[in-house]
């Protein structure tokens, strides 16, 4: 199956009606899904709701929804009503969040991060396959089962920067969400990570691979840092996304400089240039096999505005090679 391509809605939208453009988008030949990360000013499931009603129903990923948020169960009941609500796939991607969000939100850190997870995801897998769950974890405990409804498949994802995530979401995920991950960090090192954590596992072979990939046309006024900067800069102040990064090999200070942001555009984590030569470089992660990339154009959102990124976002898919591939559920 090709590599899809898929977008991802700008954050920091305060009506729903902004979203309208983005979700026509992903209708479009070639065009397969729309992402969300988690929605702090419109909820990212209400949205999405909205858009259904406003007869715009699209295929939907949540990647990621922040645990400390929501119960396992309540997470369940919300994606599924999305999947009724547009009678389209979901992808329902999970992740602890830093630390300090967790301290925020919970009052306390997870005491294993891996081990929330893994407890996380074990509940709400099991409870949209419609199975009585009964799990009780340091983290997490659930006694219950979903009301049975027929619905559109809920795929049940993870978010993944770091091998020992990627070996659990391997292990235990339908996707796998990447993100600050160059096609050779994948290569190198999510994707065996991957591979390893689902040997054994019933079903068999990995995870669906969806992957962030934070980009922005060249033109006048624009340069790749301040675009990197505007995407992807609020996320290098925190220190598990700085780790990561070292772990592929890009050394940042999180000081919120430019100089952090281009070294992302140095190491291939943020794609500029024409639309042609972002698809050049986005060959690579199709090489890889990755099954799917998220256009982020965050960064040209913030700096340019939500227009500019609306065409930015189709300028490229209308350069992505031919088909598209919107076939399928997955």
């Amino acid at each position: 199956m090709p590599m899809r391509f898929s977008l991802q809605l700008p954050p920091q939208l305060t009506r729903p009606e902004q979203a309208v453009p983005f979700a026509l988008l992903t209708q479009r030949p070639g065009a397969h899904r729309l992402w969300q990360g988690q929605g702090l000013a419109v909820d990212s499931h209400h949205l999405v709701a909205w858009l259904a009603g406003q007869g715009i129903r699209v295929r939907s990923g949540f990647g990621v929804s922040l645990m400390p948020l929501r119960s396992p169960y309540q997470a369940a009941v919300e994606a599924r009503s999305v999947a009724l609500a547009t009678g389209r796939s979901v992808v329902a991607g999970f992740g602890p969040g830093g630390i300090a969000g967790q301290r925020a939100f919970l009052g306390r850190p997870y005491a294993s991060q891996l081990g929330a997870v893994r407890e996380y995801v074990r509940i709400v897998r099991g409870l949209l396959r419609g199975a009585p769950t009964d799990v009780t974890g340091a983290e997490f405990a659930t006694s219950a089962r979903l009301v049975e409804l027929p619905a559109p498949r809920v795929l049940v994802g993870l978010g993944v920067l770091r091998e020992r995530m990627a070996l659990l979401a391997g292990e235990t995920a339908d996707t796998a969400v990447t993100w600050l991950a160059s096609a050779s960090y994948l290569g190198e090192t999510l994707l065996p990570a991957l591979r390893k954590g689902a040997e054994g596992r019933a079903g068999g072979g990995p995870p669906h691979v969806a992957a962030y990939v934070p980009v922005g046309l060249s033109g006048p006024g624009r340069t790749p840092a301040e675009l990197a900067h505007a995407a992807c800069g609020a996320h290098l102040r925190a220190p598990h996304y700085r780790e990561a990064l070292r772990r592929s090999g890009i050394a940042v200070d999180g000081d919120g400089s430019t100089e952090d942001a281009a070294k992302l555009v140095d190491g291939g984590v943020f794609l500029h240039g024409t639309a042609e030569e972002i698809h050049a470089r986005l060959d690579e992660y199709r090489a890889l096999g990755v099954d799917e990339v998220v256009l982020n154009a965050t960064g040209v959102a913030l700096t340019k505005g939500v227009r500019a990124a609306e065409r930015d976002l189709g300028e490229i898919l209308e350069a992505a090679p031919q088909p598209g591939g919107t076939g399928g559920e997955q």
